[in-house]
């Protein structure tokens, strides 16, 4: 009995996760996965912190199963967003080395980024 307690436990948890609307959508040159109030690093935005930002290049929207492709992106659809803070990534160390001849080279590089807060997704 409590087996099949624990089962429909798990199925129940598994299908609430499948109602979470979500979206593909396009952000500073890169795609990303997004549903309502998912935070995303994404590349620096040229906005404000605090001013809210609209994507519009939607490629797909799955609400509840009803999913809507676009070809290649669908018109109308929006992404909103909220820019939380601009940041630097963790850096990134490139050694360049060559063997018996004292060359050695080290640079770092870190990415500028922006935290956004996905505030909703409209179709």
């Amino acid at each position: 009995m409590i087996y099949r307690y624990f089962l429909y436990i798990c199925t129940l948890k598994i299908n609430l996760n499948l109602i979470v609307m979500y979206a593909i959508v396009e952000i500073a040159g890169q795609q990303f996965k997004v549903s309502k109030d998912q935070k995303v690093y994404v590349h620096r935005l040229a906005a404000e912190e605090g001013s809210n930002v609209t994507f519009d290049k939607v490629f797909l929207v799955d609400n509840a199963g009803a999913i809507t492709l676009g070809a290649p992106a669908i018109t109308g659809a929006s992404v909103g967003a909220k820019v939380l803070k601009h940041l630097q990534g963790d850096k990134v160390i490139v050694f360049k080395k060559k063997r018996r001849k004292g060359y050695k080279k080290k640079n770092g590089h870190r990415q500028a980024l922006t935290q956004i807060v996905i505030e909703g997704i409209t179709i």
